[in-house]
């Protein structure tokens, strides 16, 4: 609880304008992009530098007051729904590039930089940076990094963890350390940066990274592969990579999921068809051309109906565009919307499609299937209700048994949306109780009196994996 003393404390740090603990303001960050998770903060605070945010921590520390760390709220995991109230860290103010380094490959960033802003005012340098989330025309840098998000191009160049070298965290009692640089080699202790980077706010709070920058690929080309058969397209996948070909994306969209994208996006996808495949390949104008060459090849061999190139850049951005709409185009069909991210190893992509499949029949749901194939990460996505509660209670079944069956194939309950709330009764299907213990004491280390994002990753009660007999 904020008594009137603390809540002194806390204006005195920040001013005034920017603490909030109105109705209305707390109302708006009450929830993020997840479904059916809301709950009341005590206030809202802007802070505009490292500083007044290791101040900030201090007072909650001393007074064991929650703190939820939030950037656009574009997460599908209630990771920044104030589940057990407190105060909700913005960072409207700390929304600055700070450098961009074209000698050493790098760009400075505070948490509150929008995603897209960064990448544009990089690759205006000529430089590239991979990780594309499909939210970052809103969504923070802070984030992506706390989420660990990935996106299109993940098959090729990795996820956000991959380029995050250097961060500056406040810890929970408000001590300010700096892991990384600007290095090719660090070997000196832990590596704190990765155990920081999808820690979703639970250890401490991000205020300053520092990002590795790649050259911008001299030229791209993209292509649609379409199938009636769902194997097929999982067969191609497989053998595309086989063949010692990593395209920049490998994505994957079944009809249902086509039919939406398409009636909102009219880009010309096709509707009549299983499954497409739409894959980009980057690099050297020669070998873009001979990898496209030869994966149009690979496609035909596994029986794709159709191989199409997209013959310019607006056609390509187009499709591309379409592909990052899917949720977007999925939303329009229920008032909710639950898109969820099980990943296995992409040899078993088909039977994860089709389990899928036969889960939504047998609960009687829609679930349309769309994902990164290339490196098995699929959403499988049901438009809803939440008032009603009997198909809710049978949506949540579903994913319930998704989240199995991912498991039993070798996979895991999230590839990039994170754990939050939503995930955390699933967790103990992937890591175990062991795994869990081990979790755990590292939270306590950081974070002995539990103020840092509370009631996320750990689950009250946990969903024990289900024992498959063959």
């Amino acid at each position: 609880m904020i008594t009137a003393n603390i809540k002194a404390m806390l204006t005195a740090i920040v001013g005034q304008e920017n603490y909030d603990d109105s109705k209305a303001e707390r109302l708006v960050y009450s929830y993020d992009a997840t479904p059916q998770f809301q709950s009341m903060p005590d206030a809202v605070m802007a802070p505009r530098n490292t500083k007044e945010v290791a101040e900030i921590v201090k007072v909650c520390n001393e007074h064991k007051i929650p703190l939820v760390p939030r950037g656009s709220g574009t997460n599908l995991c209630a990771g920044t729904c104030p589940t057990e109230g407190g105060i909700v860290l913005l960072f409207k103010h700390m929304n600055q590039i700070l450098e961009i380094d074209e000698e050493n490959l790098t760009v400075t960033v505070q948490p509150g930089v929008i995603t897209l802003d960064m990448i544009n005012a990089i690759e205006e340098k000529g430089l590239f940076y991979p990780p594309d989330p499909s939210s970052m025309k809103i969504s923070t840098i802070g984030g992506n990094i706390n989420e660990n998000s990935g996106g299109l191009r993940g098959l090729k160049y990795g996820v956000t963890r991959d380029y995050v070298i250097a961060l500056e965290i406040v810890l929970a009692n408000g001590d300010i350390i700096r892991t990384g640089g600007k290095l090719a080699k660090d070997v000196a202790g832990y590596d704190l940066t990765r155990l920081f980077v999808g820690s979703e706010g639970t250890l401490g709070i991000i205020t300053e990274a520092t990002l590795k920058l790649v050259p911008m690929p001299e030229t791209k080309k993209t292509m649609l592969a379409l199938y009636q058969d769902i194997d097929a397209a999982a067969r191609s996948v497989s053998k595309i990579i086989a063949n010692k070909i990593i395209p920049t994306t490998l994505e994957f969209l079944d009809k249902a999921t086509l039919e939406v994208v398409e009636d909102f996006a009219k880009v010309g996808l096709p509707t009549d068809v299983e499954a497409v495949l739409l894959i980009e390949q980057d690099g050297a104008l020669e070998v873009v051309d001979r990898d496209i060459q030869k994966i149009a090849e690979l496609c035909k061999t596994e029986n794709a109906v159709s191989v199409e190139i997209a013959q310019s850049v607006e056609h390509a951005t187009a499709l591309a565009t379409a592909r990052r709409s899917a949720l977007s185009a999925l939303a329009r069909l229920k008032p909710t919307t639950i898109l969820e991210d099980a990943t296995v190893p992409r040899s078993e992509i088909a039977k994860m499609v089709r389990a899928i499949n036969d889960i939504a029949a047998k609960y009687d749901v829609k679930i349309c299937t769309f994902g990164h194939a290339g490196d098995g990460n699929l959403h499988p996505t049901c438009p809803t209700d939440s008032r009603n509660h009997d198909e809710i209670e049978r949506v949540e079944k579903a994913f319930a048994e998704i989240f199995e069956k991912a498991v039993e194939l070798g996979g895991t309950i999230t590839g990039e949306h994170g754990v939050g709330v939503m995930k955390a009764p699933y967790l103990e299907l992937k890591l175990g109780q062991e795994g869990i213990a081990a979790m755990q004491g590292i939270k306590k280390a950081f974070d002995p009196n539990n103020i840092m994002n509370p009631g996320k990753v750990f689950a009250k009660e946990s969903r024990k994996r289900v024992v498959v007999t063959k």
